[in-house]
């Protein structure tokens, strides 16, 4: 197979981690991740992850039960180093060179985020994980996916989820629901689809960064997306 991209930004959601169980850390998840990422970067790709935290916390439903908003984020940003953790250390099972990078201080387990370091990174092949979204509350790692593809000078955003794409509705709750296989920034701000948040979509908007939301949790699909078939749903102008 032969990949369409010199180089990607991909987003994994905390969800997608989780696997089967729902919450947590789901190991078989993790790893199937991991082969998923490996055969891309063996094909020359340049890759970079960025990870959620929702399968261990999210911001918005903490704040929900009474933590302050800011906290509540930075507990997730937290919980997002610990889904790089571990799927570096999956990643470096499957024998890829990678390097995590957080925006928020962890010394010891991450290099601070420099954008030319990062640069430098996927220069060399190694995949460079993104931990910590933005470093700053308020925002989600979404924002912090599309924010980091612009740094690296992505070819396009590639954002992993459970269910195969951009629908209309909530594909989980109704199954009548209606899946895009093509959607403009605008339209999707709109229609408030909700996949993504308008932050991160007005961001890819703004640069003209396409976005291709697929299943991750089906093995083979980030490679197949990589060599250009059509999966999912794709954002565009």
């Amino acid at each position: 197979m032969r990949a369409v991209f010199r180089r990607i930004l991909l987003k994994i959601s905390g969800q997608s981690l989780a696997g089967e169980q729902g919450f947590g850390i789901g190991l078989n998840a993790i790893r199937t991740t991991a082969q998923q990422i490996t055969e891309v970067a063996e094909l020359g790709v340049e890759v970079g992850v960025v990870c959620g935290g929702g399968n261990i916390i999210r911001g918005l439903a903490a704040a929900s039960e009474g933590i302050g908003r800011a906290t509540a984020d930075q507990m997730g940003m937290l919980a997002s180093v610990m889904n790089a953790l571990a799927l570096q250390d999956a990643l470096e099972r499957c024998g890829a060179s990678t390097r995590l990078l957080s925006a928020i201080e962890v010394n010891a387990v991450a290099e601070p985020h420099i954008r030319r370091r990062a640069l430098r990174h996927l220069e060399k092949g190694r995949i460079v994980i993104f931990a910590a979204g933005t470093g700053q509350p308020f925002f989600t790692t979404d924002t912090g996916a599309a924010l980091r593809a612009m740094e690296i000078g992505a070819e396009i955003l590639l954002k992993g989820t459970r269910v195969e794409g951009v629908y209309d509705s909530d594909p989980e709750k109704n199954p009548q629901a209606r899946l895009f296989e093509r959607v403009s920034y605008r339209d999707f701000l709109n229609l408030n689809l909700g996949v993504m948040d308008g932050t991160a979509i007005s961001l890819c908007q703004g640069n003209k960064l396409p976005i291709v939301v697929f299943n991750m949790n089906v093995p083979g699909n980030v490679l197949k997306v990589v060599c250009g078939e059509r999966l999912g749903t794709r954002v565009e102008a």
